[in-house]
């Protein structure tokens, strides 16, 4: 089963969110391209439109707009994403990722081309308690085990004692 970690760039307020997306809504992802246009709801965003601005591997490799395909390539880059040079001119040849969005891609990065009216904080927050509600039973914590804590000072005190037994 396909699941990404989505990265959601808001451009009006300069924050990032990221979101899980897994099931029927990642299978829609395979197969976009670097640029491509995404409507918000597959990434519980609904009335956004979104763009898919790169991302990243299982095995953290950075996915290139101008490297067509899914699959992964050495090419020799010199001053670009995915390499930064030490020395002026320097050149090397590294891995890099396709523009298209395939099974082993983990991480989407994406920025808000069209927003909604509500906010995404609100939406994102709404998505992760009913998901909660749904996946999980909330737990509460034990309170901690009182005998044990008594048992702990029934020995502390046996060893005052002992030690004052070896004194005398």
């Amino acid at each position: 089963m396909v699941e990404f970690k989505v990265v959601v760039n808001d451009t009006k307020n300069g924050k990032s969110h990221q979101v899980q997306v897994s099931g029927h809504h990642a299978n829609s992802l395979i197969g976009k391209k670097i640029g491509d246009e995404v409507d918000g709801i597959f990434i519980s965003l609904p009335g956004y439109k979104l763009q898919i601005t790169g991302g990243t591997d299982k095995d953290g490799f950075t996915m290139r707009a101008d490297l067509s395909g899914m699959g992964r390539r050495r090419i020799l880059l010199s001053d670009s994403k995915g390499f930064n040079p030490k020395e002026h001119g320097m050149r090397k040849k590294k891995s890099i990722r396709g523009n298209t969005v395939s099974q082993d891609i983990v991480q989407i990065n994406m920025k808000v081309t069209k927003f909604s009216s509500r906010p995404i904080d609100s939406l994102i927050k709404a998505s992760d308690k009913s998901e909660l509600d749904s996946d999980e039973e909330i737990k509460e914590e034990k309170p901690k085990d009182v005998p044990k804590q008594e048992k702990m000072e029934e020995k502390q005190e046996d060893k005052k004692v002992e030690s004052k037994g070896e004194q005398e």
